[in-house]
């Protein structure tokens, strides 16, 4: 499948929200390159609507659920200012109009100070960021079931949703930050019904590490821009992803970390 003729299908797919069959089962030697690249042209031509861009999101690098979905590598795509929602007090309400099978994703976002150097050294990495916070990613799927593969996941922005983070602090005011991430934990309620749990090191083994690990794709990508200052990146899901819809109420519940839980309501 050609990469402009997949980029039309996205802008029309992602303006409708709709579902459709999977590139990848219309074409199953489609490459994750390709999605790439059709993933380009939406972004051009959100920007040409208006859009900004806010940051990134990090996919799956979470490995216990690539098994079940059949995604065996980490993805990323933009945050725009029209998908980044505000939080007042770690509570936001996330509208769901225009997205499609959403999910919900406890993550840990940083904001950077600077552009983050191409290492697996998480002090190095840690050196890069200004602050960190707890986020909430909404991802959502165009394909029905969530039945995808890799370049299916590429070529829809990384299946980026919405995002929200709570109340930022400061990297260096957090003693053995690089050391404590890893151990981080966080349960993820419904109605305050604890439906999941999960550790920092699911994350690639840190979330630290899996910002690295994005420095290191974008240097693979020379028409991708690389990460800079004042960018905010969602590191990826600490838990598996969990269908979401209006009129729900989630929380995150952290433990042995500074930043505070979020609530979200949708509608």
């Amino acid at each position: 499948m050609d990469a402009t003729i997949l980029a039309a299908e996205l802008i029309d797919m992602h303006a409708a929200a709709r579902t459709v069959r999977s590139f990848s089962e219309r074409d199953p030697a489609l490459a994750p390159e390709t999605g790439y690249a059709a993933a380009r042209k939406l972004h051009e031509h959100r920007l040409a609507q208006g859009w900004k861009p806010v940051g990134r999101k990090i996919g799956f690098t979470n490995r216990t659920i690539w098994p079940r979905y059949g995604v065996y590598e980490p993805i990323w795509g933009w945050v725009y200012d029209r998908t980044l929602v505000p939080a007042e007090n770690n509570r936001a309400t996330i509208p769901l109009a225009g997205l499609v099978q959403p999910r919900i994703e406890p993550e840990i976002c940083f904001r950077l100070k600077a552009a983050p150097p191409v290492t697996t050294d998480p002090q190095a990495l840690l050196a890069s960021i200004d602050w960190i916070a707890h986020s909430v990613e909404i991802v959502q799927c165009h394909h029905p079931d969530w039945k995808l593969r890799l370049a299916d996941s590429t070529a829809s922005n990384g299946l980026h949703g919405r995002l929200t983070h709570g109340t930022p602090v400061p990297a260096g005011k957090i003693s053995g930050l690089a050391a404590a991430l890893p151990f981080l934990k966080v349960d993820l309620l419904k109605q305050d019904q604890k439906v999941d749990s999960g550790i920092g090191s699911n994350v690639l083994g840190s979330p630290l590490l899996a910002l690295g690990y994005l420095s290191e794709l974008l240097a693979k990508q020379p028409d991708s821009p690389p990460l800079r200052p004042g960018e905010i990146i969602s590191t990826g899901t600490i838990t598996d992803a969990h269908p979401v819809a209006p009129g729900e109420t989630w929380r995150t519940d952290l433990h042995g970390f500074a930043t505070r839980n979020l609530e979200i309501t949708f509608t």
